[in-house]
């Protein structure tokens, strides 16, 4: 069934996505109160100690609430912070969406028309907030929640009424989507696979912080960020990436609220970041790390083509 749109309905959505406060709108389920530890484990040895070292260390000084997911195939190493607890998802559900929409194309055998395929690629690269819209009118919720189904994201919960980025998302779904697009599997067909990490690696440099940061040049890059501010807990930043090179296949989610302002979100992920990387593929001093080109603040937060 077609989800149908109030021209409010499609107004406040973009809204949510592109970061701007909508204070009327119930908030997501406050992570709990007690202050987990981070949890690690390796084949690989002394690496999971390292890890949970490191990453706490990372968080030391850090407000706000975190979770984290780390899976690297190469090692069998898995980290999990509050892997359980919901956040609203901005805009790092058009991962989910573009999932969605091949997934679907698959069970019918065809491929994406023109007009799908400029609406993805506005969608991911650019967090287009119009596009996103668009295909999730079209493919509606009886699609979506049969993909997410399909994937075993069976904690994600699609946002009511059009509001795609308040979508109820947590860790645990989230690398459950990245381990699909990164391997060979049932639900998503390899050419979806290629198609989700082309466009993933091809957003604006404006957009790729986050998990990327200290990557090794010999790494390759895929993300999909999110952002949003709401009138209770804070800002929501969240990135989503992949990784892979110098002997490793890893994925990183990072969901955090609780941000005084959209930056100290972007620190925060990026400091758990470049821990995760250094320990994960060591370098040399010669070695070039990726850096973020740029560093988002709150006065973009609001153009429509942000979220």
């Amino acid at each position: 069934m077609t989800h149908r749109m109030t021209r409010r309905a499609r107004v406040l959505a973009a809204a949510l996505g592109a970061g701007v406060l909508i204070p009327t709108v119930a908030a997501a389920t406050p992570a709990a109160a007690a202050t987990p530890a981070v949890s690690c484990t390796s084949a690989k040895a002394g690496l999971a100690a390292k890890l949970q070292k490191d990453i706490t260390a990372a968080l030391a000084t850090r407000k706000g609430t975190v979770a984290i997911g780390l899976y690297d195939r190469s090692t069998s190493t898995t980290c999990t912070l509050r892997a359980s607890s919901s956040y609203d998802s901005a805009s790092t559900v058009k991962v989910t969406v573009l999932a969605t929409l091949l997934w679907d194309a698959k069970k019918h055998n065809r491929y994406l028309t023109d007009r799908e395929v400029s609406l993805t690629k506005a969608m991911i690269t650019k967090s287009d907030n119009d596009a996103t819209t668009a295909l999730w009118k079209q493919l509606g919720l009886t699609k979506i929640k049969g993909f997410l189904a399909a994937a075993g994201m069976t904690r994600t919960v699609p946002g009511a009424n059009g509001y795609w980025g308040l979508t109820q998302e947590n860790v645990t779904d989230e690398q459950k989507l990245l381990k699909l697009v990164t391997a060979k599997n049932s639900v998503l067909s390899d050419n979806s696979r290629a198609y989700i990490l082309k466009l993933m690696g091809e957003v604006i440099s404006s957009q790729r912080w986050g998990t990327p940061a200290g990557a090794p040049s010999t790494v390759s890059v895929h993300v999909k960020n999110g952002w949003l501010q709401r009138a209770t807990h804070g800002w929501r930043v969240h990135s989503l990436g992949t990784f892979n090179g110098a002997g490793h296949d890893y994925m990183i989610s990072v969901l955090t609220q609780d941000n005084s302002t959209m930056s100290y979100g972007v620190t925060t992920i990026q400091n758990v970041a470049k821990a995760i990387h250094k320990d994960l593929v060591p370098t040399t001093s010669a070695t070039a790390l990726y850096t973020p080109t740029s560093r988002p603040s709150e006065a973009v937060v609001p153009a429509p083509s942000q979220g």
